[in-house]
């Protein structure tokens, strides 16, 4: 067999003109999305997006990005072991940011002696510290406080935790 037994090879398109029509596509493609979506509002948009990857529709927990607390509570107590001061001082400058959440979480040791008196439970002496603390900083940010319990036993303690949930809500004057 020699070259002239091969049949010819068409000339095909230059490898850059069809990198450019890619490239031509993806941009239009692109602007057909913006102007699409141009009345939506950037959490619906996101949503949509979501539930066209088969996500779950539910908002990502926000993501803590500093704590302090109350340790060394009295086993079965629900009653501050020491001023809350400092505490309010640092929870009261986090919470100038207008866009953090402060979650006070409470927790017992898991110990027998570590429960509430009344009802023998341990999740409810985790709620009445997270509460006990959670009332010292009302002062701080009513509205941007939320109390939870921990679900697994560990230290006698109400934690306080700064978490950025983004921009506020504006109201219209």
């Amino acid at each position: 067999m020699n070259a002239s037994d091969y049949p010819d090879v068409p000339t095909g398109k230059p490898l850059w003109l069809i990198t450019l029509a890619d490239l031509a596509l993806l941009l239009v493609g692109f602007l057909v999305l913006l102007q699409a979506t141009q009345h939506i509002g950037g959490k619906d948009f996101a949503r949509g997006i979501r539930e066209g990857f088969g996500a779950n529709d539910a908002e990502p927990a926000p993501m803590p990005v500093a704590a302090a607390g109350i340790l060394d509570f009295a086993p079965g107590s629900a009653i501050l072991p020491t001023t809350p001061g400092a505490l309010v001082a640092w929870a009261r400058e986090a919470a100038r940011d207008p866009r953090v959440m402060l979650t006070v979480t409470g927790s017992t040791d898991g110990t027998p002696a570590d429960i509430d008196r009344v009802t023998g439970s341990a999740a409810i002496l985790a709620a009445d510290r997270a509460r006990t603390v959670a009332a010292a900083l009302a002062a701080v940010a009513p509205s941007r406080v939320a109390i939870v319990t921990a679900t697994k036993p560990g230290r006698r303690a109400a934690i306080v935790s700064v978490a950025f949930v983004g921009e506020p809500l504006r109201t219209t004057p």
